[in-house]
């Protein structure tokens, strides 16, 4: 069944008017709907902005204009409105800047370039360029005196250009989202000044950004389950990098002080409103910092990006939740957290088995114990304050095997993660860099391994060779950045923030 037989028979019927006037155009008219370079085209925004300008001019003069005052420019959009109306059209085009009327007369055009302007569908995009100035209405618009059309759109946009509005069909027709619906351009918009504005903040902290591979023998950097490739030239699997947690640590042991790297992650892991197997992370390695260090600089990040996207304070809305990245974020243990939630101490073993087997988990009385406690600590993040960011410190050891021991709690680590609105947003560690410790904590952490986790799994003995050669005290910080952009832009869904993010084959199951 072709594309159009499996449409509905009404935009089928549409789809064809549109052809037959692409056809039309071509073969009839000698127009050519597929457009070619313009030099000094100005966004519809610019256009009205220059209108503004100009009148704000005229009216500190006081001198009469001895020429026209309006402004002359030449403009590009998709046509969104439009209406024929004898000698006059009128049509509204956007970009991604906003939208703008464009005003055709009969008048000021040659007849073929009036028709066309006329003829034009919903979706087309043109070119026009004329005197910027008002309709009688007050409305800002070009007085087009010359008018092209430099794409001609074949498919006709959804509900009659009242928006897409289903959630799927905007992730899966992103380029007719972007268009459509003005607030998803300006999330993206968002997303890139934000992200633009975190590269600035890390260079002005003296970290260097660098770039690590994509494509790893080993996975390493966290646990979760990776996509699998393979190299055919050199018949070598592969592992798409689960994080560059590993390489990064290299670069401190060839001497770079600071470094970070904003770049993609993959996870073969569940799709959800929060998680998309590929996303965004920054990860931050500074050499005689420690969690602390990177406490400071989360906060401080955080802040600052708030601040870039609130106009007084640094108050950011949030679903229902108004937060406040302006006051000091708070802390929590979490054994207080756990105790707090299960009213048992994360300490007393039986008291955790007990808990355990209440909750039927799958072997309560033989698991480790501290495994057991992470199994239980879900409920226990349910208690943080959705509308304070708070750092969670002092994790269980066991659990986190790149970080470094307290000294005087050795079954607890420097680490640290940062919560909002429900959300683990950061995660944070005075890494470890005893060689020795290093190996043990991957060994045991193998051992534990189910089979089919145990397939894709081994020690990597470049970096242990690595951390022989001798890696100075540091502190690490991975930032989730989809999430980060989910909170600025109030946006609670991750599809929302990535472009292109991972979808079923529409109308299948898999």
């Amino acid at each position: 069944m072709s594309a159009t037989e499996s449409q509905p028979a009404a935009e089928s019927d549409l789809i064809a008017a549109r052809r037959a006037k692409l056809d039309r155009w071509q073969n009839e008219l000698g127009i050519n709907p597929w457009g070619n370079r313009v030099d000094g085209l100005s966004t519809l925004a610019e256009a009205r902005s220059m209108f503004v300008q100009a009148a704000s001019d005229a009216m500190a003069s006081d001198e009469p204009p001895a020429v026209d005052p309006r402004p002359t420019a030449m403009v590009a959009g998709r046509v969104v409105q439009h209406r024929a109306m004898g000698k006059l059209t009128f049509m509204v085009l956007r970009d991604e800047s906003g939208d703008l009327q464009v005003s055709v007369s009969k008048a000021d055009l040659p007849i073929e370039a009036f028709k066309l302007a006329a003829k034009v569908d919903y979706g087309d995009i043109v070119v026009a360029s004329g005197p910027v100035g008002q309709t009688r209405k007050g409305e800002i618009c070009i007085w087009a005196n010359r008018f092209e059309v430099h794409c001609k759109s074949l498919a006709p946009p959804p509900e009659k250009y009242h928006g897409l509005t289903d959630a799927e069909a905007r992730s899966r027709r992103r380029y007719v989202d972007m268009y459509v619906n003005p607030e998803t351009m300006e999330r993206f918009h968002a997303r890139s000044r934000l992200v633009s504005l975190t590269r600035r903040f890390m260079e002005g902290r003296q970290f260097l950004e660098v770039e690590t591979p994509m494509m790893q023998p080993v996975a390493g950097g966290a646990a979760a389950r990776p996509f699998a490739t393979h190299h055919n030239a050199l018949d070598l699997p592969l592992f798409m990098r689960i994080a560059p947690e590993l390489y990064l640590k290299r670069l401190l042991v060839g001497g770079m002080r600071r470094v970070f790297e904003i770049n993609r992650n993959f996870r073969n892991e569940g799709v959800s409103r929060r998680h998309n197997p590929e996303f965004t992370m920054m990860e931050v390695y500074e050499a005689f910092g420690d969690c602390e260090s990177m406490l400071e600089l989360t906060e401080s990040l955080l802040r600052t990006l708030a601040n870039e996207v609130c106009e007084d304070g640094a108050v950011v809305h949030f679903g229902e939740h108004a937060i406040d990245y302006g006051t000091a974020f708070d802390r929590v243990s979490y054994g207080a957290l756990f105790e707090q939630a299960h009213g048992v101490s994360m300490h007393d073993e039986s008291a955790v088995r007990a808990l355990a087997q209440s909750k039927g988990l799958e072997d309560a009385k033989t698991r480790d114990h501290w495994l057991l406690v992470e199994s239980l600590f879900d409920e226990a993040e349910d208690s943080i304050d959705p509308t304070r960011p708070t750092f969670v410190v002092d994790f269980p050891a066991v659990i986190s095997p790149l970080s470094r021991p307290k000294s005087d709690q050795p079954e607890l680590a420097w680490r640290s993660e940062l919560f909002i609105a429900g959300m683990e947003i950061a995660n944070a560690y005075t890494e470890l860099n005893d060689p020795d410790l290093q190996r043990a904590r991957f060994t045991e952490q193998l051992s534990g391994l189910k089979d089919e986790d145990a397939s894709f799994r081994s020690l990597d003995e470049d970096f242990l060779d690595a951390l022989q050669v001798g890696m100075p005290p540091a502190g690490g910080l991975g930032v989730g950045i989809d999430r980060v952009i989910m909170l600025m832009t109030g946006s609670e869904s991750i599809r929302d923030v990535i472009l292109f993010p991972l979808l079923r084959p529409e109308g299948g199951n898999a």
